[in-house]
């Protein structure tokens, strides 16, 4: 008899739903049973392809019988809201990043799980890649010595993309320091054990026209003294997949050619409600949406390298290498069969089996709490002491 499969439904058929949709659709212990969103040719999109349920908004995919467990795929500003009507409902969660918009919210997410006795899980975020996560196996068998220093750099056009309005208003969850810097808070806090103590941070708002934070570097120390650096831009210009073999955040090979594409097609859209139209256009169940190609290589954020005692660490999409004092290693990753594999693998084995995620409301409180903090470090022009961290567990 096979195994059963974890019925999932989605709260949200927008950009996030998409990138996790061809780990929905191969992954062999989920089955997508049900859906809810606003927009009625993503419904309709959703009930031709799955032939699942669809519904007009998340109370009511919340309260649906055929479901296990609730995707939150929603707008930040909606992921508390979204996460405890699962979790009452007796649904465990697996919410995108970042969990919430603020230490409260997570905090009453947290509560709501554990009063329902289900499951919380928060990504997908960059720490689930199978190459940072094989760095951090490195690290935890003593093989390299501890990690002392952490390198985390990543440049992208992430200011430029088609946004809702917001998605460029700081106060809503806009910005970088919430939509990227989660990938990169929890990366470097997964590497070094998960125990950040103080973050100082500065951010810049560079566009009026976009008036939202859209770049950041921040060092972090942590419990033990290891510290890492985490420096970001979304403004469009260098692409930091030159350091990373020319290979996307996606795994897929990236269009050289089209440099500049981002900011060419913004200043063609009038307003911000072509900018939205522009935004829709491409989403699932629209005319123009095209469902990703190709197999693709690991996925990555930027360029990463982990400094050890014995050994500096370089995960990429298609290995990872070990600087020695001696010699230099490469142990080469195949192309996953099922990418993102791992996110489902975590909500499995917790909503299944019940095994304690690593990635659970705990770990995601967490990350928020340096986000904020960064948020506040550059604000204030001070160091932040961090009081939520906990450890990471494998």
């Amino acid at each position: 008899m096979a195994p059963r499969r974890l019925r999932l439904g989605v709260a949200g058929l927008g950009r996030a739903f998409t990138l996790m949709l061809p780990t929905f659709t191969a992954h062999p212990r989920v089955q997508l049973v049900a859906a809810a969103d606003a927009r009625p040719e993503a419904r309709a999109s959703f009930e031709r392809e799955f032939g699942g349920r669809s519904h007009v908004n998340v109370a009511s995919l919340c309260a649906d019988e055929t479901v296990d467990a609730v995707y939150i795929a929603t707008p930040h500003q909606h992921h508390a809201e979204h996460a405890i009507e699962a979790a009452t409902h007796g649904k465990h969660v697996l919410v995108e990043k970042p969990m919430a918009l603020s230490l409260d919210e997570a905090g009453a997410m947290i509560a709501a799980a554990k009063r329902a006795n289900v499951h919380l899980v928060v990504g997908h975020s960059h720490s689930f890649d199978a190459p940072v996560r094989r760095a951090r196996e490195i690290v935890a068998s003593g093989a390299v010595g501890s990690v002392r220093m952490i390198t985390a750099l990543n440049f992208t056009d992430f200011l430029y993309r088609p946004r809702r309005p917001e998605e460029l208003d700081t106060a809503r969850g806009g910005g970088v320091l919430f939509s990227q810097a989660a990938h990169q808070v929890d990366v470097v806090r997964m590497l070094a054990g998960g125990l950040a103590k103080t973050v100082r941070s500065v951010s810049g708002a560079w566009d009026p026209a976009r008036a939202t934070e859209g770049a950041y570097s921040a060092l972090l120390t942590f419990a033990g003294g290891a510290f890492a650096s985490l420096s970001y831009s979304g403004y469009g210009h260098f692409d930091s997949d030159e350091f990373c073999g020319g290979v996307s955040e996606l795994g897929l090979p990236k269009e050289t050619q089209i440099y500049g594409a981002a900011r060419r097609a913004l200043a063609a859209t009038k307003g911000a409600s072509a900018e939205v139209a522009a935004k829709n256009a491409r989403a699932y169940g629209s005319a123009a949406y095209a469902p990703p190609a190709g197999t693709p290589w690991h996925e990555h954020f930027g360029l990463l390298i982990v400094a050890c005692e014995r050994a500096d660490l370089r995960p990429t999409s298609m290995g990872l290498t070990i600087y020695g004092d001696a010699t230099r290693d490469f142990e080469p990753f195949a192309k996953p069969a099922v990418p993102r594999a791992e996110v489902i693998d975590e909500l499995c084995d917790a909503a299944l089996l019940g095994k304690r995620p690593a990635h659970d409301g705990e770990w995601g409180r967490a990350t928020l709490e340096v986000c904020a903090a960064m948020l506040r470090s550059s604000r204030e022009g001070a160091e932040v002491a961090l009081n939520l961290q906990v450890p990471f567990k494998s």
